[in-house]
C-alpha cells in the first residue's frame, strides 16, 4: 500500500466529520470552561481511536500495540488550539507493522493542521528517556491509554510511577531548579501586564510541577483554592485560542478585553485580577511544597546521624526554640507553640507574623490555617500590642513579602484591613509599575524599612507606605480618597488625633515632594511655601521625603534615580528651613514629681539603694494583660536610685536578663528638698519605665531589686550573663536590619548635650548604650526612649562631668563610640 493511499484510507475514517464536529464545538457559543475540554478531548479521543481500529494490523485489540496520550492531553487539557501529545507504545515484536501504523495516525492529524508531538516507543525505550529526559518523565505521569493493548498502557503507567517514587530524593531537586529557571525567564504571572499563562511562575506549569510532586508521595501541594485556580487560568487560555485563531500561552495587552468579553467578564482589568488571584494560589502552593519537599530530604539525610547520636548518648537536639509569645521554631518555620490559645488571643496572628519575619523563617501554612479558622476579630480600636506587632511586621525587611503572602493565603489580611480587599491582586497599566497594588504597598514597606533610621517616628513611615495608595481600589484621585481611608484605618488601628491627621496627610501627599521637584521652579519662594504649607512641620516633611525614596524605589528602576533624588532633597532642604524659621529647639522639661515618685526618692536617699514599684497601666499598652484576649503581661515601672554612674546600664541589663522589654522609658534627676537632705547636694536619679514580659511571665519585685543591688555593687555580671543566654539559643539565618544610627541634635537643648539613636530593637540594647555611655565618661542628665514595632528610637540628654554640655568635638566622638559600640 502506498503512502497516498494510507491518507485516503484515513481520510475515510471520517477526519472531515471531526474538523466539522470540532468548529462546531467551538463555535457554538459555550463558553470556555472544563465542560468544552472534556466535550474536546472525548471527541479527539473518539476520532483517534477510530483511526488507529481502522488502521492496526490485530483489530481492535492490538494485541502488542497501544495508543496513549501523555502531557496535557493525557490530563484531558484540551485548549482550542493545544497540540496533541501522543505515544505509539508497542512491545518491539513487528517494528514494520508499527511504523505503518505510525504514518495511517499521525498524518490524519497533520492534514487537518493540528500541532502533534509525537513519539513510537516501547515500553523499555519509554523509561530509558524518561530517566534521561525530565519532561519526558513528567509527560509520561499523565499517561492516558485510548486504544489498543490496555495491558501494554497499564504496565508502563506502572513502571513509571514506580520509577518516579524510587528516584524521587534525586529527581525532585531537578524539577525545583527547572521551575526556578523558567520563573527566572519568564518572570511572576500575578505581576506581569503580559503574561504567560503556562510558562510564567504560578502558571500552568506550575499545577504540572505540583502533581508531579504529589505522584512522589514525598510531599503535598496545599489543596484549598488549587482547581479552582488551575480552572480560571485553563479557562483564560482557552479564550485567548479562540480570540486569537493561534496555540498562545502569552495574554498581550492589545488582546485582553476580547478575551474578557469571551469569559463573559466586565473588562480587561478584571480578567487580569482573576488571573493574578489564580497565580497567587498556585505560586503560594508551590512555596510551600518545596519547602516541604526540602524538609523532607533533609530529614531523610539526618536520620542516620540522629540515630548514631542517640546510640552513642548524644546530647539530643532542640527542635523547638522560642520567638515570642505562643510562637516557636520548629524545622525551620515558625509554628504556634503547644500552648498558644488562638481562639483566646486576637493578636496571634500579627504576633507570629512578626517573629516569622524578624527571624526571617515561613510562617508555617498549618498555624496560619488553625489561626484563620480559630481567631477572634480584634476590637476596635486595635489594643497597642496588636499595632506594635503589624508595625514589627511591616519593618521587617525583605521576609516580610512571604509572612504577609502566608497571611493573604487564608484570608487573614483582608480581616484585619478589610480596606485591603479593593487593592488585593489589582493590575497597575503602568510600564514604570513592576507590581499589583498590593505588592507595590508591601514592596514599599520593605523600602522603608531601610530608612527607619532617618526619621524620628518609623511606625508611621511604615504605616504610611503601607497605606499610601490604598484609593487606587476607589474612583478618583487616589491620593484623595487615599486620605479618607487612611484616617479610618489609623484611628482603628488605635493611634491617637495627631498621628492620624500625620499619616492622613502623608498619604494625601505621597506624590507631593517628586512631582514639585521634577515640574516646579524651586528658586520660587512660592513654589517652597506651598510645599511647607502642605506638609505643616517638620517632623511630617522628613517623613514624606523618606515615603517619596520608598515610594519610588518599590516602584521600579525607572522611578528613581540620583537626578530626581538630589531633586528631592534639595526640595527638601528649602521646605525645612521655611518651616524651621529662627526658634531653636528647647529640651522638653519635666513636670513636678508625683506623690509615689516623692515617697520612692526619699525611700532611696534614706536606704541608701534601689526602691521601686512595679503597678498595672491605667490605661491599654502593649501586652497589658486581659483576661478576655490573654495578652501577655505589661506593668509601669517606678524606680529610684541614688544618683550614682552606672544605674542605667545596670537597670537595663537587670530588665534584659529578666526577659523584660522596654516599650518607654524616662530618666530625670530629682534634686531632694532641704528638709530631706539638709546639706543640699543629694539628688536621686527617678526612672519611669514600661516594661512588658518577653513571653508573658514578669518576675517579682523583690527579685528584680535584689538583682540591681548585685548590677550596681558589681557583684553580678551582667555582660556574661547575657552573652551565655544568647550562645544557648540556636542561630537563625535572621534578616539583615539596617545599622544603626546615632547623631547629635544641634541646638536641640540648651543644658544638655542631645544624642539620638536608632537601632533594631534587641535584648540588651539599651544595657549596651548605657554601658558605652558610662565609657565615654558623660552623664545622662535624663532620657527618652521608645520602642516602635522593632525599632528602638532613643533620645539621650547627656553632660560632661562638671554639668555642662558636652563641646562639639566631645559630643562626635562620644555619638561615634556610640554607634561603633552598637555596631559591634
Amino acid at each position: 500500500m502506498t503512502r497516498t493511499d494510507d491518507r485516503k484510507e484515513a481520510d475515510d475514517t471520517g477526519p472531515s466529520g471531526y474538523a466539522a464536529a470540532r468548529l462546531h464545538l467551538l463555535n457554538e457559543g459555550v463558553r470556555s470552561g472544563p465542560p468544552r475540554r472534556t466535550a474536546l478531548a472525548g471527541l479527539t479521543d473518539d476520532w483517534l481511536t477510530g483511526l488507529f481500529t481502522a488502521a492496526a494490523p490485530a483489530g481492535p485489540s492490538s494485541k502488542g500495540i497501544s495508543l496513549v496520550a501523555v502531557g496535557g492531553y493525557g490530563r484531558g487539557e484540551l485548549s482550542p488550539r493545544s497540540d496533541l501529545d501522543l505515544l505509539l507504545l508497542h512491545d518491539g515484536s513487528d517494528p514494520a507493522a508499527v511504523a505503518a501504523l505510525a504514518d495511517r495516525l499521525w498524518y490524519p492529524v497533520w492534514d487537518l493542521g493540528i500541532s502533534l508531538d509525537h513519539s513510537v516507543r516501547t515500553p523499555a525505550e519509554a523509561r530509558k528517556t524518561a530517566g534521561e529526559d525530565l519532561k519526558v518523565q513528567l509527560g509520561l505521569l499523565d499517561a492516558r491509554h485510548l486504544a489498543g493493548d490496555l495491558g501494554l498502557t497499564a504496565g508502563l503507567r506502572t513502571a513509571i510511577l514506580a520509577d518516579w517514587r524510587n528516584q524521587a530524593p534525586k529527581r525532585l531537586p531537578e524539577l525545583q531548579e527547572l521551575c526556578a529557571e523558567r520563573a527566572e525567564r519568564h518572570g511572576e504571572l500575578r505581576f506581569l501586564l503580559e503574561p504567560d499563562l503556562k510558562e510564567a511562575r504560578g502558571g500552568l506549569r506550575d499545577v504540572t510541577a505540583l502533581r508531579a510532586v504529589a505522584a512522589s508521595w514525598l510531599a503535598d501541594a496545599p489543596r484549598e483554592g488549587l482547581a479552582d485556580a488551575r480552572r480560571r487560568l485553563l479557562d483564560a487560555r482557552d479564550a485567548l485560542h479562540l480570540v486569537t485563531g493561534r496555540a498562545t500561552d502569552r495574554l498581550a495587552l492589545q488582546e485582553q478585553d476580547q478575551v474578557a468579553a469571551e469569559l463573559g467578564l466586565l473588562d480587561a482589568d478584571t480578567l487580569l485580577r482573576q488571573v493574578y488571584e489564580a497565580a497567587r494560589v498556585i505560586s503560594y502552593a508551590g512555596d510551600v511544597t518545596w519547602r516541604e519537599v526540602g524538609r523532607v530530604l533533609r530529614a531523610r539525610r539526618a536520620v542516620r546521624p540522629r540515630l548514631r547520636a542517640m546510640l552513642g548518648g548524644g546530647k539530643p537536639v532542640a527542635e523547638r526554640s522560642p520567638l515570642a509569645e505562643g510562637v516557636v521554631e520548629q524545622d525551620g518555620e515558625a509554628v504556634l507553640a503547644r500552648t498558644a490559645r488562638p481562639e483566646r488571643d486576637p493578636v496571634l496572628p500579627l504576633r507570629a507574623a512578626a517573629a516569622a519575619a524578624q527571624a526571617a523563617l515561613p510562617l508555617s501554612p498549618h498555624a496560619v490555617r488553625r489561626m484563620a479558622a480559630t481567631t477572634r476579630p480584634l476590637p476596635t480600636p486595635w489594643p497597642a500590642e496588636a499595632r506594635e506587632q503589624l508595625i514589627t511586621l511591616l519593618g521587617s525587611g525583605r521576609p516580610t513579602v512571604d509572612v504577609w503572602e502566608a497571611l493573604e493565603a487564608e484570608g487573614l489580611i483582608t480581616r484585619l484591613l478589610p480596606d485591603w480587599e479593593r487593592v488585593r491582586c489589582r493590575p497597575q497599566r503602568n510600564a514604570v509599575h513592576l507590581w499589583t497594588v498590593d505588592r507595590h504597598l508591601i514592596e514599599t514597606a520593605v523600602r522603608a524599612s531601610a530608612l527607619t533610621r532617618r526619621v524620628s517616628r518609623p511606625d508611621l513611615l511604615l504605616v504610611a507606605a503601607l497605606l499610601h495608595d490604598i484609593g487606587k481600589g476607589w474612583p478618583g484621585d487616589h491620593s484623595v480618597a487615599g486620605e479618607i481611608i487612611a484616617k479610618d484605618v489609623a484611628a482603628r488601628l488605635g493611634f491617637d488625633r495627631a498621628d492620624v491627621t500625620v499619616l492622613a496627610t502623608l498619604v494625601r501627599h505621597h506624590l507631593l515632594l517628586v512631582e514639585t521637584a521634577t515640574r516646579r521652579d524651586l528658586d520660587d519662594p512660592a513654589t517652597v511655601r506651598a510645599v511647607a504649607d502642605a506638609v505643616g512641620s517638620e517632623s511630617t516633611l522628613e517623613l514624606l521625603h523618606a515615603l517619596t525614596e520608598a515610594d519610588a524605589l518599590a516602584t521600579g528602576p525607572a522611578a528613581w534615580s540620583t537626578w530626581r533624588a538630589s531633586l528631592v532633597t534639595d526640595l527638601v532642604r528649602r521646605a525645612a528651613a521655611v518651616l524651621a524659621g529662627e526658634h531653636p529647639g528647647t529640651e522638653p522639661e519635666p513636670g513636678a514629681p508625683t506623690a509615689e515618685q516623692e515617697r520612692l526618692a526619699i525611700e532611696a536617699h534614706r536606704t541608701g539603694g534601689p526602691v521601686l514599684a512595679l503597678r498595672a497601666q491605667a490605661e491599654p499598652g502593649p501586652q497589658e494583660e486581659s483576661a478576655e484576649t490573654g495578652e501577655p503581661l505589661g506593668v509601669e515601672l517606678l524606680i529610684a536610685v541614688p544618683d550614682q554612674p552606672g544605674v542605667l546600664p545596670a537597670l537595663a541589663g537587670v530588665l534584659a536578663l529578666h526577659r523584660l522589654t522596654v516599650r518607654t522609658g524616662g530618666l530625670r534627676t530629682l534634686r531632694l528638698p532641704d528638709d530631706v537632705d539638709a546639706s543640699g547636694d543629694g539628688s536621686v536619679l527617678l526612672l519611669d519605665w514600661r516594661v512588658a514580659a518577653e513571653y508573658g511571665s514578669l518576675p517579682q519585685a523583690t527579685r528584680l531589686r535584689a538583682d540591681l543591688v548585685r548590677a550596681l555593687d558589681g557583684s553580678l555580671d551582667i555582660a556574661s550573663r547575657l552573652a551565655e543566654r544568647d550562645a544557648a539559643y540556636p542561630r537563625r539565618r535572621g534578616r539583615t536590619a539596617p545599622p544603626p544610627r546615632v547623631t547629635v541634635a544641634p541646638a536641640a537643648s540648651r543644658h544638655a548635650t542631645v544624642i539620638e539613636v536608632r537601632a533594631q530593637d534587641a535584648p540588651g540594647l539599651l544595657f549596651r548604650i548605657g554601658t558605652a555611655l558610662e565609657k565615654a565618661a558623660v552623664r545622662v542628665r535624663s532620657m527618652h526612649v521608645s520602642t516602635l514595632g522593632a525599632n528602638a528610637v532613643d533620645a539621650f540628654y547627656v553632660t560632661s562631668g562638671t554639668g555642662a554640655p558636652l563641646p562639639p568635638e566631645g559630643a562626635t566622638a562620644t555619638a561615634r563610640a556610640l554607634e561603633e559600640a552598637l555596631r559591634a
